[in-house]
């Protein structure tokens, strides 16, 4: 029996095949479409998703060559996005295209930060189940945002999802909600199993409890449980499965990688922080009892492992960071000429050619000498929570050449390595210490960007034999809700094994790093000083 693991990411939707043991036969993907618009607004459509998530399952079942009918399961996760459905799923416009396709609010949408920045003044006691700050990029402060500027629109919406739990209603028909999104994402109380109707009537959502909360989930299940009857025949029909396979209670995108990473080593979970690097990083670290760390959403009761805790950070802007940073440079279109001609993605040519030029991987810093970045061009997620935080570029000359290039990619990914470490340095402090980082991840696939996230965190970074450790994991919810395994945890230690490991940088690269970090954060610092002393 073969199991499937369904991921759709910022960019794309991917299918992965694995048998039990947690091996991926085949994968394939299709592109999804995002629009921006003016005001940090970005959306997307829910229906071209299902379409590509159709797309790749039919066709990463056909490269493996298993018979549909001898697909036992399937799993997804998602982005944490706002999917709005009005009368009959139909879906609504959320922006002032007036284009009803458009009806995902993208995770990374700033559009709500006033809401935000409101929501936040109240002081609520919610607000303590996300680092004691709300981020423009969770729901309840879109759902405002949406209530306030389309008012029609949110009085005729019936159903609002995270986007994993949408997809898991497209398969099933069930309505249920996972604990890992509304957790994470809503401020649903998953260790009191209530929403707090207080939190939304003081917020402007009163309405929405009102209703009983009808139209955000009444029933909340934890990821990997099998929903309602499995696979509809219209679902089963558009993904070219068996109808009454089981799907399995969703989860967000990191979360997944957290699932298919941190049980790898065998030993306790609490010992290892996920990291997935992706067009966003986010962090992940699990524990026995509830740890409150400042700008560090969380504590979340069973939104990934059940019955543990968790805290979540990350960087609003990691893969992206860097491919933005790029851009900024003269000799970027010469660059991604070559790296096209290679037949890679520009941030792996620069890393290939770092590597050629150090001796020791470790090496590649002194390649950034004297150039500083801070790569928070979405704000900073944690530990800072601080959505206006923007960034800073120290040390950069009136040189065009590709050696300046790759010096300030070098400085780049460094910076996404000290922010990183500021997150891992502020959770220690609040109880929540880490041994190691395993890392998931587009961004963070080649050994150079693994090295130097090691040094710069000083915390070793552990891969994983999976090749696609964000499928896995939701192949690993497929195989709970197909009762292959018991739980997420036996499911977790017979389909995820470690690979390698990449240990901290010693004696003159520790102590360069330890430079550059107090660099990093003075310059940040600065920042907020300057931005404090402008309003």
């Amino acid at each position: 029996m073969y199991l499937i693991g369904i991921d759709v990411g910022t960019g794309s939707a991917r299918a992965g095949v694995f048998d039990g043991a947690g091996v991926m036969l085949a994968s394939a993907k299709a592109d999804v479409t995002m629009w921006r618009e003016a005001g940090a607004i970005v959306e997307q459509s829910s229906d071209q998703i299902w379409q590509a998530v159709c797309q790749s399952v039919r066709a990463a079942v056909l490269a493996a060559g298993v018979d549909p009918a001898d697909v036992a399961g399937i799993g997804f996760d998602a982005t944490c996005s706002l999917v709005v459905l009005g009368a009959g799923g139909k879906p609504l416009a959320v922006g002032p295209s007036e284009d009803p396709a458009r009806n995902i609010i993208v995770w990374m949408d700033h559009r709500a930060v006033d809401q935000a920045e409101r929501i936040n003044a109240t002081g609520h006691d919610v607000l303590k189940y996300v680092g004691g700050v709300i981020s423009p990029e969770m729901e309840t402060p879109k759902l405002l945002w949406l209530r306030e500027n389309r008012p029609q629109v949110f009085d005729q919406a019936e159903a609002f999802f995270d986007l994993a739990d949408y997809l898991t209603w497209r398969a099933s028909g069930s309505l249920a909600r996972s604990t890992c999104t509304v957790t994470c994402k809503w401020t649903y109380l998953a260790h009191e199993a209530r929403w707090d109707a207080s939190y939304f009537h003081q917020i402007g959502l009163g309405i929405l409890a009102d209703q009983g909360f009808s139209r955000i989930g009444t029933d909340m299940v934890e990821p990997g449980t099998a929903l309602a009857n499995g696979l509809t025949a219209a679902a089963a029909a558009d993904l070219g499965l068996r109808p009454g396979t089981p799907v399995a209670a969703g989860l967000i995108d990191a979360h997944a990688g957290g699932i298919g990473t941190v049980g790898a080593m065998g030993d306790d979970a609490t010992q290892n922080m996920a990291y997935v690097f992706g067009t966003s990083s986010c962090t992940m670290t699990t524990t026995a009892q509830p740890q409150f760390v400042p700008g560090v959403w969380g504590p979340y009761f069973s939104a990934m492992l059940p019955n543990m805790w968790l805290n979540e950070g990350g960087q609003s802007a990691a893969g992206a960071a860097i491919d933005h940073l790029l851009k900024l440079h003269p000799a970027h279109h010469e660059a991604k000429a070559a790296a096209d001609a290679a037949g890679l993605p520009l941030p792996v040519w620069l890393a290939n050619l770092a590597a050629d030029k150090s001796p020791d991987v470790s090496d590649a810093i002194d390649l950034a000498e004297g150039l500083h970045v801070v790569p928070e061009f979405l704000g900073n997620r944690a530990p800072f929570a601080d959505p206006h935080a923007r960034a800073l570029i120290a040390g950069l000359g009136m040189e065009t050449d590709l050696a300046s290039l790759l010096a300030l990619y070098i400085a780049g990914l460094s910076g996404i390595g000290y922010g990183l470490r500021q997150i891992i340095d502020t959770q220690a402090a609040n109880g929540a210490p880490i041994q190691r980082l395993a890392i998931s991840g587009g961004a963070g696939q080649h050994d150079l960007v693994r090295q130097i996230l090691a040094d710069a965190t000083g915390v070793p970074v552990i891969t994983t034999e999976a090749e696609e450790p964000v499928l896995l994991g939701s192949a690993i919810l497929a195989a709970v809700a197909a009762a292959q395994y018991p739980d997420i945890a036996r499911a977790m230690a017979a389909m995820s094994r470690p690979s390698r490991s990449f240990l901290p940088a010693t004696a003159s690269h520790s102590e360069t790093h330890a430079d550059r970090y107090a660099a990093f954060q003075a310059l940040q610092h600065a920042a907020r000083q300057i931005r404090q002393k402008a309003r």
